[in-house]
């Protein structure tokens, strides 16, 4: 009896394991950083238009999407219908309504009243802007100790202990205060990603530990200057980045 010969198994390119693959922004995040970047330049540039909007939206920061009537059109939900529309990474509607939504109202708090920088700041993380201005005030009041920003830092595990999206609204406004006091900016684009996923119960742990690796990993390292990824590095596991497997939804479900 003549038996057939089997073809050895296709070798697999090289490359990162899945864990490890590092994954671009997603519907919420892409959504978040179109309406900020395009309200921002104008709000810079004394665009009426402009203005108006941030007038409008700031007072929506801390509350939930559709629940002001007067931001109908506003708040980046209508840029997340284009951006879900171009994206195959799988989330829940509902999810990326809120996230943006709140991503959108905090930069206008934050943005109030600044003319001269930018506060949505591509790749500025939460915890490494929590950890800036931590420094900038300990640099600001030499000979102070780290009891004194205390508080800063338990702002920001407050907002890790939140256990609703409407306490973590709350929780994030009190501290986009601090920033702009401090004009520390933000990453609206990053937060709006991590608060899409901070609303699935996997994904919630996960943007914990995301938070807590970028407040520690900004810390200033001894013999180097370097301070939130300016060394190359990511503050974020990338295995733990957005598309990953804690959604199961597909665009716009």
């Amino acid at each position: 009896m003549t038996t057939m010969k089997q073809e050895p198994a296709p070798r697999q390119p090289a490359g990162p394991s899945p864990a490890r693959r590092q994954h671009g922004p997603g519907p919420a995040g892409v959504a978040a950083a179109r309406c900020v970047s395009r309200l921002q330049r104008g709000y810079r540039r004394d665009n009426p238009a402009a203005v108006a909007d941030l007038a409008r939206l700031r007072r929506g920061a801390g509350q939930t999407a559709h629940m002001v009537q007067d931001h109908w059109g506003l708040g980046g939900l209508e840029e997340l219908g284009d951006a879900l529309a171009e994206s195959s990474t799988r989330v829940r509607r509902e999810h990326a309504e809120e996230a943006v939504y709140l991503a959108v109202t905090l930069w206008a708090l934050h943005q109030q009243s600044v003319r001269d920088g930018d506060m949505h700041s591509p790749g500025t993380t939460l915890g490494g802007a929590v950890r800036t201005l931590i420094q900038k005030k300990t640099e600001e009041k030499p000979g102070s100790d780290d009891s004194e920003n205390e508080p800063l830092r338990k702002r920001l595990v407050r907002v890790g202990t939140a256990d609703s999206i409407v306490s973590v609204a709350v929780r994030l406004r009190e501290i986009v205060l601090l920033l702009r006091g401090g004009q520390v900016p933000l990453d609206y684009g990053r937060l709006a990603d991590q608060l899409c996923r901070w609303q699935t119960p996997s994904g919630r742990a996960a943007v914990r530990r995301e938070w807590g690796r970028e407040f520690h990993l900004a810390a200033p390292r001894r013999g180097s200057t370097a301070r939130n990824g300016d060394d190359g590095s990511d503050a974020i596991d990338p295995s733990l980045s957005f598309g990953g497997t804690d959604d199961d939804y597909g665009p716009g479900d």
